[in-house]
This record gives C-alpha cells, structure tokens and sequence, in this order.
C-alpha cells in the first residue's frame, strides 16, 4: 500500500515528502538531524565539549604556574643580588680590614727595626769606644816601651824598672790631659 501511496503522489506531481528529487531531501535531512541530535551531542560533542573544557583548564593551569614560576624567579633573582651585594660588602670589608692589619704590621715591624737599627749603633758605639780605648791603651804601652828604648840609648844604661815605667806612664798620661 505504501507503494501505491509513493505511485499515486509521483503521478499526480505534487509534493512527494518520501522523495529525494524535490524537496523532500532537505525535510528528511532535517528531521534526520532532529532526531540524531541529542544522541550525536550525547556521544559526540559531549566528550570534544569536555576535552576542550579540561584543554583549556590546563592551558590556565600552565599559564598560572608559569605567572607563579615567574615571579618566585624574580624574587630568587632579587635575593640573589641582594646576598651578592651583601657578599660584595663582606669581601670589601674584609679586605679593608686585611689592609689595615697589614699596615699596623708594617708599622711595627718598621718601629722593630729602628729599635734594632738603634740597639745595633749603640753597640758599635760602645764596640769603637772599647776598641778606641784598648788602642790609645796598646798605643800609650809602646810610646812608654819607645820612649823607655829612647831614653835607654840617650842615657846609654837600660832603662826598665818599674819605677821608671810608672815615670814615663805619668808623663804620657798627662800629656794626653793636657792635650785633650
């Protein structure tokens, strides 16, 4: 019966709902689309709908985490220079501080070394006096033994007794008081 339902209809010309050639394909392309909406967005778009959601949600995940990662950077960066800074300050300081002592060290080793610059003439003032003195001594010991020889041959008798010496001692003495 259909048959002659779909014969009757083409014959006659009219519109023919069941057929593809006239309009009837765009009617039962959307009744078709009607009917397999829900279950095409059910099964189809439901789950692209949620990938896309949860996409997003990491893509604002990665986005905050990258924003946060940022920032901890900065402040890491900003604590960085500051020890740095503070480590600058420290070696300077520290440096200075080496440079003070080894001033002072230089001072007292230069104050050292005048007191020993001044020890060492003192004693060789005293050493030249000694020896000064040990030779005006040896000197004095052979003008008495010349002038004793001398006085030996002028008087042509040896001429060494000790009361002779001590005569001659005298006489040397005082000529080196009276001439000094």
């Amino acid at each position: 019966m259909q048959n002659f339902l779909v014969l009757a209809l083409s014959e006659s010309g009219g519109f023919d709902p069941l057929s593809i050639d006239g309009g009837g394909g765009v009617l039962w392309t959307w009744i078709i689309f009607g009917i397999s909406l829900p279950f095409i967005w059910k099964v189809v778009m439901g789950p692209i709908t949620s990938a896309l959601g949860e996409r997003d949600a990491q893509a604002l995940a990665a986005i905050e985490s990258a924003e946060r990662a940022s920032h901890e950077a900065e402040k890491v960066r900003a604590e960085v220079e500051v020890k740095l800074g503070e480590a600058q300050a420290g070696a300077a300081k520290l440096l200075s501080e080496a440079r003070e002592r080894a001033e002072k060290r230089e001072h007292e080793i230069i104050e050292l070394a005048k007191k020993e610059t001044d020890a060492l003439r003192e004693r060789a003032r005293v050493d030249i006096e000694t020896a000064k003195d040990q030779a005006l001594v040896a000197i004095r010991d052979q003008v008495v033994e010349l002038s004793l020889g001398a006085a030996g041959q002028v008087l042509k008798r040896r001429v060494d007794s000790e009361d002779d010496r001590r005569l001659v001692s005298e006489l040397v003495g005082s000529t080196k008081a009276g001439g000094a």
